[in-house]
């Protein structure tokens, strides 16, 4: 029988056809959150038969509540856009806050885009959107099962893999499949299997967090503003969520986090008050849930393809999130890896170049934002954000990054360019301010020691 055969594999979450041949797949993606959902829906609408393994179970909680402008053609495209803007609020623009600038606020606008079609994103809980959008890929004809932990996918040559899972209580299930899609996110299944997961040398923070009531909000047009702020040992985050809640965080070196000697919660405090502007907007502040933290943010996979298998979002690299890209690289990866793997199953002749193609254009994009994200700290990269400026189209492409237009050839290849140019010439007039703040950066970074432990024992 075709492996195109329908009725195999019923869709909708945790259920699946009773019969012998249920552990056959065209394609199996591993992980249910933005990538793993948009991928396997796509996949699942041409026709293929999909089944999504999810380790949780949805709802469940998760950072990255800030979505860009271009997430909404994908949104669209999955037909959940009226349903991301029930539960989300709409964001206009970023803000960025400077002490070094007096506490002053630049905004951008994601109007003043160079593409104007998407003037807005949105805010939204990612527990809510994550679960729209695993029911979304359900409902479109995915298997799929939730509380089941993929652990090892055995590649065989020439035939189809074999992915080893185990589910809540135990028990094993082995599921063949053609092509396998890892979405396993920061647990990088694959790239950890494969040898292929490498510490990013280039940069390297950590997160602490929660979710606050209570906390000042813009006001009007403004209130769904995600706002970044610049402080000593890094910068902050303020996203705003529905009935008042919103979403707080300090990304910081590793040899500040080291400094820790008393809880997360009260570490968390701490580095408030190192922070004039968050610390004004939380005098009445209160916790929704525990504080929590994240480490090692950084990496990258050698790879994101091998014969038969895909790495797509946060399974194949992770950068810094000051620019709230990391959903939206997700879905457009899994966007652009729907198109490779449907071609590669079509015509498996040429699978080999559509996955050189898929991660040739998806690194492209990493490069783009990794170089502001590199120097989003230094002296000169402040000082250009707080004075934009249009001449030359600078600004608008500037906003065209911080809303996701990364993967576009053309449309902000030259003022970017230009943009890097003045950079570095700013740098060279003020170079011994420059060296200064290389130092501490790359001393900062390149501490070494256990960053999960020092930040998530809370008794510490």
């Amino acid at each position: 029988m075709s492996l195109m055969a329908k009725g195999k594999i019923a869709g909708g979450v945790g259920s699946y056809a009773m019969d012998t041949e249920t552990d056959s797949c065209d394609v199996l993606v591993i992980g249910g959150g933005p990538a793993g959902s948009t991928i396997s829906a796509l996949l699942a609408e041409e026709g293929w038969r999909v089944v999504l393994l999810e380790k949780d179970r949805h709802p469940r909680f998760h950072i990255g509540e800030s979505l860009l402008p271009m997430n909404l053609p994908i949104l669209e495209r999955l037909g959940v856009l009226e349903d991301v803007r029930r539960i989300g609020v709409v964001k206009h623009a970023a803000e960025f806050i400077s002490e070094h600038h007096a506490g002053r606020l630049q905004a951008f606008r994601f109007d003043k885009a160079r593409d104007r079609r998407y003037p807005y994103a949105f805010e939204v809980r990612r527990s809510e959107f994550d679960h729209l959008l695993l029911k979304n890929s359900a409902a479109r004809g995915v298997a799929v099962r939730e509380g089941v932990r993929v652990r090892a996918v055995d590649f065989r040559p020439g035939r189809p893999s074999v992915v080893r899972a185990v589910d809540a209580a135990g028990r094993s299930a082995d599921w063949s499949a053609r092509f396998v899609v890892d979405a396993s996110g920061r647990d990088t299944l694959l790239a950890r299997q494969l040898g292929w997961k490498r510490k990013n040398r280039k940069h390297n923070s950590a997160a602490i967090y929660g979710h606050f009531e209570q906390v000042v909000r813009r006001s009007g047009r403004d209130e769904g503003n995600i706002s970044i702020y610049w402080f000593e040992h890094g910068w902050f985050w303020m996203i705003p969520l529905q009935n008042g809640t919103m979403s707080v965080g300090a990304v910081c070196w590793p040899d500040y986090l080291r400094t820790r000697s008393v809880s997360l919660t009260e570490f968390f405090w701490q580095t408030v008050q190192l922070c004039p502007g968050v610390l004004e907007r939380m005098q009445a502040a209160r916790p929704v849930g525990d504080v929590r933290a994240t480490g090692n943010f950084s990496y990258r996979s050698r790879r994101l393809y091998r014969e038969g298998c895909l790495l797509v979002g946060d399974s194949g690299a992770f950068i810094d999130p000051v620019f709230s890209s990391g959903v939206y690289l997700a879905m457009h990866g899994a966007c652009l890896g729907a198109e490779a793997i449907d071609g590669a199953l079509r015509n498996p002749r040429a699978a080999a170049r559509l996955m050189r193609r898929h991660e040739r254009t998806v690194r492209r994009g990493l490069r783009t934002l990794s170089w502001f994200i590199y120097r989003f700290t230094s002296p000169a990269l402040r000082q250009m954000f707080m004075n934009p400026t249009d001449r030359f189209g600078l600004e608008p492409a500037v906003i065209s990054m911080l809303a996701g237009d990364v993967f576009s050839r053309r449309s902000i290849r030259q003022p970017l360019f230009l943009f890097k140019l003045f950079y570095y010439q700013f740098s060279l007039s003020q170079w011994r301010h420059a060296w200064s703040a290389y130092r501490q950066r790359r001393a900062g970074i390149g501490q070494t020691f256990r960053q999960e432990t020092v930040l998530t024992d809370p008794d510490r």
